[in-house]
């Protein structure tokens, strides 16, 4: 596995380039909002972590409350991305087992029945409780509240030159693909729904996806 920090090769073909907004004071407002918005959400959630940290200790008390792997930022800069576990202890041993039951296209992984998800991980995931962690990302610069999910290595290793173009700016906890149907969108749509963020984004249009992503939170059928 590859260790955070390095930088996978993201080289894009100047026909295929979107374009970015990266307008000085769009930036800082967005980072602004992020610190606000991830500091609010650590504080005013710390009572849920504490619940969901006794009950993923009380079904498995050998495995960690947390779970970290490594994921692939802006520019194929590489990070730890934070998640409450929801899978049993040795998920990505069992990972390689299970590929030829993916669910969906492209170089993404989704299983309904996923045999590694725990009872608990079941109700995490299905409300998304299990990504709050990640707003220590969002604190540290590593993500921010809205962009295109980050993705694993592996998965950049399949990526075309027009896919690499979700590496453009910095990924987020929600975007166009949370609210757009989640699991039941491929990978080919899924990239495009980023490349029309990345081409339109704004404070507006962040502040809409992120109030899109409140509504839909709890209880997605599109969760899993």
């Amino acid at each position: 596995m590859a260790k955070p920090g390095s930088t996978a090769t993201v080289e894009i073909k100047r026909h295929h380039r979107v374009v970015v907004n990266d307008k000085k004071g769009y930036l800082i407002a967005k980072r602004i909002m992020d610190i606000c918005g991830a500091l609010i959400g650590l504080i005013c959630l710390s009572w849920l972590f504490l619940i969901v940290a006794l009950l993923i200790k009380l079904e498995d008390p050998k495995g960690p409350v947390f779970f970290k792997q490594v994921r692939v930022g802006k520019d194929g800069k590489e990070f730890y991305m934070y998640k409450f576990r929801s899978m049993v202890a040795n998920a990505e041993e069992l990972l390689e087992s299970l590929l030829h039951l993916n669910e969906t296209t492209g170089a993404m992984f989704k299983m309904k029945e996923d045999p590694r998800v725990t009872k608990i991980g079941k109700f995490i995931r299905k409300t998304s409780i299990d990504e709050l962690p990640q707003l220590w990302n969002v604190l540290k610069g590593d993500m921010s509240l809205v962009g295109p999910r980050p993705p694993l290595p592996r998965e950049v290793a399949q990526y075309t030159e027009y896919d690499k173009q979700r590496l453009l700016v910095i990924p987020g906890c929600t975007g166009l693909w949370q609210i757009s149907g989640r699991s039941n969108v491929g990978f080919k749509e899924m990239v495009e729904l980023d490349l029309q963020y990345i081409r339109n984004r704004s404070i507006l249009f962040d502040l809409k996806i992120i109030l899109k992503t409140v509504l839909v939170l709890f209880g997605s059928k599109d969760a899993f």
